[in-house]
């Protein structure tokens, strides 16, 4: 198929097709853990350990992630049905601990349908929601389930995430393994919080 005569709408239509359930991504996942492997075209050793190690993560949030009452009653109110497309890979740090919570937060309204593509699969649609000119993920794209017009989207990190990250790029001109360490830590102190957040804020 020749991707530069596409629409937006024959791209996003064609990525639908090619999509999967949360349930189904997570069980991809750990049939990757089994097989030693890990989604994308690249098949590194440190690839397939990410896949790993966000095996554990995802399950650890799958587990104990929570929604508070406010915010539940937020998202219990909206009634516009809404499709939450994102793009994802196995390999990704910032998904494991993103893609659970969105799962959390899904499960409350059936208005909100989520669906996951993967990237390496996916190039054109990825290629039309580039962050600051890079193939960033996860990225969610909420689109209008009935015309799957696009309506917003996220990613790929919580607004707080984004900004420690942008604070410590400017102040050093790269990310290091130590801030990534420090990254971790702020996901696994946040709980999800700033994120569901970030939804809520998204759904509006």
């Amino acid at each position: 198929m020749n991707t530069d005569t596409l629409t937006l709408q024959d791209i996003i239509s064609e990525s639908l097709k090619n999509s999967m359930t949360y349930a189904e991504y997570r069980e991809l996942v750990i049939k990757l853990v089994e097989e030693k492997s890990t989604t994308g075209n690249d098949k590194t050793d440190a690839l397939v350990e990410y896949t790993l190690l966000n095996d554990r993560r995802m399950r650890r949030w799958d587990k104990t992630a929570k929604v508070s009452d406010a915010m539940k009653t937020k998202i219990e109110s909206i009634d516009k049905k809404v499709t939450w497309l994102v793009i994802s890979e196995s390999w990704c740090g910032d998904a494991a601990h993103i893609m659970p919570i969105i799962n959390k937060v899904a499960e409350l309204n059936d208005a909100i349908d989520y669906k996951i593509v993967l990237r390496d699969e996916n190039e054109a649609l990825m290629d039309q929601f580039l962050t600051n000119g890079g193939k960033s993920i996860p990225k969610l794209i909420m689109l209008d389930s009935e015309t799957n017009a696009v309506l917003g989207t996220f990613g790929p990190r919580p607004t707080v995430a984004t900004k420690m990250v942008q604070d410590y790029k400017a102040e050093h001109g790269m990310l290091t393994p130590e801030f990534k360490e420090d990254l971790q830590r702020w996901y696994n102190k946040d709980k999800g919080q700033s994120l569901i957040e970030d939804l809520v804020n998204l759904l509006k």
